[in-house]
């Protein structure tokens, strides 16, 4: 074991562990009460949720503070000062390193101080407080043309503050260089309670200490500081030289937290450029990407990253093959973008670009192929995150950097150091100033290792060191490689670190651990404090594929990149609704995954399928999928959710809920022959009130209406009538466009008395009548079978009343859920090799995807390869669409749909068929069960505000064309209900809409 000595001096705060856990939280809370801080927790779930970042590290807090203003931040430092609690500052807690994690308190500037105070178009500048997310800052200045330069990965979540405490960099730092270089002005309270603006003027008489320090070694800082631009470790003392105009705003750049507290900064914007062009290189490997990256020196480079062709692997692997553009040829590529205000220029240059480098093959990208490109690369730290066999890579050695001249041979050297210590990572990063990502797979499951990981963290510290490179090009150093800063700097560097710090901090308060008298790399290790127990209470229900201990290390999928915490329905994405609603981090994907964690090792949490905190922070989860698909780890949020209320409830009795959502399908059955009465009955308020409290379901949703005739009976009494023309299978437009605002449009398709159906033999398909269309809208399943029959598709629907129990997993009932699913899956099958397609996205989901999660066999899994949604099987056939090109349609896709079989199907029909369409991204809300049980609704409605209900107000004021038919397209049952429930618009089935444009109407 490599031993590197420590600074002395620094009067380290330190927190008992059991005082941490016991009196200390009760002793804060009641000093935060006494100096009016309006927001903050103690609460277990809380601080189980902020005991980690995105990094390795676990320190759970004492007390977690949401500070409202500048004088909570000053309440909350006399506290600390005066009790010795340190103080740890955070944004989005997506820090790598182990920046944001503390013993003592959090500040989390995110939920409260996060507004864009300020943006001045003419100065192209903006005060922003320091919990501003970055992508909302760039939402604000891009209509003046403007952005912020510098945009980590993480741009849709992480905070201004956060990028200042770490010096981030992202892809474009080589066109806009790094946030330190991007500051205007910075305001900060130091640890007595002082406030203090930093701008361009010399504070060297503000701090004259300071001023005095840098002067004594000015020798030290100019050989060991500012070497290259990508040099990030440790403090960056080369802005307080004389010739750099003594700088403290960006010499605060980079020091994570710890020498004051960033209140707010005005920052430098600039402009977009007019023209862009997106480049890849593609090459035999990485190495040989590598060695061509100072090529790009003598170019208008903006951005420059490497792939590695495994990454898209992954992609693939999860979102199938559409999900990745078309590369050139090889295993590893440069993605270069050239940005400038002339185009031919830009054309000029992408040719000798081409032309100069050593590249094997290369393509110039239209627009949509290099988004999909950088979304996958702002993907990467989760894409690489398990290796081939299922192996968790970590975080540590993340981010190093190297003068960009040295990057191919000092590539080619950490690969060999990795094979040299048995170990695997994938290489990618910021490849046209030398900085290089990449995940290991430390065996920190083993005993030994902590100490393997130590060991390559000092011999790759030690390579990089030689090539006169930096442990950290751009994330900080952190809890990951603090320690190793005395084997990249002299002695009498590390002396100054510690003597700076000293003079802002003489407590050692702020963020301890980090930087100066640092914590050993291998300590506090979440993995180590939190090993994964190979048996927890109970038999698990579902299958936990490729996880060495199950459930147990599923729920470390999660690395903390913090995904879901992003404004996902911007982008079209899902994840994660009650994030979305609440803006409360135990509500996150992440911040469940930390109290899961918590719950299997047994340490804050008691090791207990009931644990009051877990079902705390499951209890607003939505179970919509998506975090399984859109999260980078594939964190499967739902499914745990499922396992842990089976765990929980086996063998005892549950909420009335459970039972009356959970059986819904199966009692729907029951009364199906009273169905008129109970819905007569059902219109009653009294009644209905009582009926709602009993059965766990909020008296303000509604009660849905059984259908006269269920598809099933309509179908038995059609089957042997022979085929059905256009007259009686379809829908017509006045009765099934209900959603319309307008049916004045008319569609060139043919009419119901032109229609000829050819059926052919070849093309079959299987009905899957789910229980919801069946009982509730039948009207869906009858004009899928016209749209099936006119295109020439035998319909077949099985014989047996089946369903897949879709509410009994989400109500964790998965006994009933297994034999339910079983026996669907058994009839189903024995159908042969033929398409199954559906209505309901969430009912073709389950078997495409909780099938095999649950029953995990050989039938479950060629039942889920032959499922299809309407729009998929369509196009695959190549059948006729009709014209829609009168149709507006506003598309509320199932998230259920969006995680399992994404929306790019229903996207290419609706563009072929010529409707103008507008796809909403988010949650609708209801989601299943979740929105209709007793204690969601304020949940549920503040998650359709999200997207969908701005979405729909904007349509409604917009005004109708009398010309266009306006719908609200929702193939989704709980979509469309709580589009009914929540405006006065109305949904309408993909396979209504299509059925309407035929002019087919079904026969009842």
């Amino acid at each position: 074991m490599t031993t590197m000595a420590h600074p002395t001096g620094a009067n380290r705060a330190t927190v008992d562990e059991d005082e941490s856990t016991t009196t200390l939280p009760a002793t804060l809370a009641t000093e935060f009460r006494a100096v009016g801080i309006r927001d903050f927790s103690i609460d277990d779930t809380d601080r189980a949720a902020y005991s980690s970042d995105a990094s390795l590290f676990r320190l759970v807090p004492a007390a977690i503070v949401f500070p409202h203003d500048e004088e909570e931040v000053r309440g909350v430092l006399t506290i600390a000062r005066r009790l010795g609690v340190p103080i740890t500052s955070r944004g989005a807690g997506t820090s790598i390193a182990g920046n944001a994690i503390g013993r003592g308190i959090v500040l989390d500037f995110s939920l409260h101080m996060n507004t864009v105070l300020d943006l001045d178009p003419d100065a192209q500048s903006a005060w922003v407080e320091a919990g501003c997310i970055h992508a909302h800052l760039q939402e604000k200045a891009k209509p003046h043309g403007l952005r912020f330069g510098p945009d980590p990965s993480t741009h849709t979540r992480c905070t201004i503050g956060g990028m200042i405490g770490n010096n981030a960099c992202g892809p474009r730092a080589l066109g806009y260089g790094r946030t330190g270089d991007n500051i205007l002005a910075l305001k900060v309270m130091l640890i007595d309670g002082t406030v203090v603006t930093l701008d361009d003027a010399d504070a060297s008489a503000t701090f004259p200490r300071l001023h005095e320090l840098v002067a004594e070694n000015l020798g030290t800082i100019r050989t060991n500081f500012g070497t290259f631009s990508r040099q990030v470790s440790g403090y960056g003392l080369e802005s307080l030289l004389p010739e750099n105009g003594f700088d403290l705003r960006r010499a605060f750049a980079g020091t994570e937290g710890t020498w004051g507290v960033i209140l707010a900064a005005k920052i430098r914007l600039v402009k977009d450029p007019s023209f862009t062009s997106a480049v890849v290189l593609g090459y035999e490997d990485m190495v040989a990407a590598a060695h061509d990256a100072p090529l790009l020196k003598d170019f208008p480079v903006a951005a420059c990253e490497g792939l590695d062709s495994r990454m898209l692997n992954r992609v693939i692997d999860t979102k199938g093959a559409e999900a990745v553009p078309t590369l050139p040829e090889g295993a590893g590529w440069l993605v270069v973008e050239l940005t400038g205000e002339d185009e031919a220029e830009i054309e000029q240059e992408t040719q000798r670009l081409i032309a100069e480098s050593q590249a094997l093959d290369s393509s110039v990208l239209d627009a949509a192929a290099a988004a999909a490109v950088w979304a996958i690369r702002a993907d990467g730290a989760g894409l690489v995150s398990r290796t081939p066999d299922g192996r968790d890579a970590h975080a540590g050695w993340e981010d190093s950097a190297v003068p960009v001249d040295h990057l191919g041979d000092y590539l080619h050297d950490l690969m060999a150091l990795l094979d040299e210590h048995g170990l695997w990572g994938i290489p990618y990063g910021h490849f046209g100033d030398g900085c290089l990502h990449m995940r290991v797979d430390f065996p920190l499951e083993d005993p030994t290792g902590p100490q393997v990981m130590r060991d390559f963290m000092v011999a790759a510290t030690k390579l990089v060191a030689r090539y006169g490179g930096s442990v950290s090009g751009e994330h900080g150093d952190g809890r990951a490689r603090s320690e190793l800063l005395s084997l990249m700097y002299t002695p009498a560097a590390i002396d100054l670190f510690a003597q700076v710090k000293k003079l802002f901090d003489p407590q050692h308060l702020l963020n301890p651990g980090v930087i100066v008298d640092p914590d050993a790399l291998n300590e506090s290790l979440r993995l180590t404090q939190l090993p994964l127990r190979q048996e927890l209470p109970g038999q698990l229900a579902m299958a936990y594929e490729g996880e060495s201990a199950g459930f147990a290390s599923a729920v470390h999928r999660c690395t903390g990149v913090g995904k879901c915490r992003a404004d996902s329905a911007a982008a079209g994405d899902i994840m994660c609704p009650s994030y979305q609603a609440t803006r409360d981090e135990r509500h996150s994907t992440r911040g469940r995954a930390r109290v899961l964690q918590e719950m299997v090792s047994g340490d804050l949490l008691e090791p207990k399928w009931d644990s009051p905190e877990v079902h705390e922070a499951l209890d607003l989860c939505l179970s919509c999928k998506a975090c399984g698909t859109e999260c980078p780890t594939g964190t499967d949020m739902s499914t745990y959710k499922a396992e842990v209320l089976y765990q929980s409830y086996k063998g005892k009795l549950r909420p009335m809920k459970h039972y009356s959502l959970g059986f819904l399908p199966q009692l729907a059955r029951l009364v199906t022959p009273v169905a008129p009465v109970l819905n007569r009955v059902s219109g009653l308020p009294g009644l209905s009130t009582v009926a709602k409290r009993i059965s766990g379901i909020d008296v303000r949703r509604s009660i849905p209406q059984f259908a006269a005739t269920t598809f099933r009976r309509w179908w038995t009494s059609t089957a042997e009538a022979g085929p059905r023309s256009g007259a009686d299978a379809a829908p017509s437009a006045k009765a099934q466009t209900s959603g319309a605002k307008s049916s004045g449009a008319q569609t060139s398709g043919a009419q119901s008395d032109e229609l000829r159906l050819v059926p052919r033999p070849s093309a079959e398909v299987i009905l899957f009548a789910d229980s919801w269309s069946n009982h509730f809208a039948p009207r869906i399943l009858a004009a899928a079978v016209a749209v099936l029959e006119h295109a020439g598709v035998t319909v077949r629907v099985i014989d047996q009343t089946v369903c897949c129990g879709l509410p009994l997993i989400s109500t964790g009932q998965l006994d009933a859920a297994k034999a339910n699913l079983a026996e669907t899956i058994t009839a189903l099958d024995a159908t042969g090799d033929v398409p199954i397609v559906g209505v309901e996205p969430s009912c073709l989901a389950t078997l495409k995807d909780d099938s095999a999660k649950l029953l995990a066999d050989d039938a479950s899994r060629r039942v889920a390869a032959r499922v299809q949604t309407l729009a998929e099987y369509l196009l695959s056939i190549g059948a006729e669409l009709p014209d829609l090109s009168g149709v507006d349609a506003l598309v509320q896709p199932h998230c259920h749909q969006s995680a399992i079989f994404g929306t790019a199907a229903d996207r290419e029909l609706m563009a072929r068929t010529g409707a103008s369409t507008e796809f909403i991204g988010g949650c609708c809300g209801l989601a299943g069960n979740f929105g209709v049980e007793e204690g969601h609704y304020e949940t549920s409605v503040a998650v359709a505000e999200v997207a969908l209900l701005p979405a729909l107000r904007k349509r409604g004021k917009a005004g109708t064309d009398d010309s266009r038919l306006e719908v609200v397209l929702a193939d989704g049952y709980s979509c469309r209900t709580q589009i009914t429930d929540l405006s006065d618009a109305e949904g309408v089935s993909l396979a209504e809409l299509i059925a309407w444009g035929w002019g087919l109407e079904p026969r009842r």
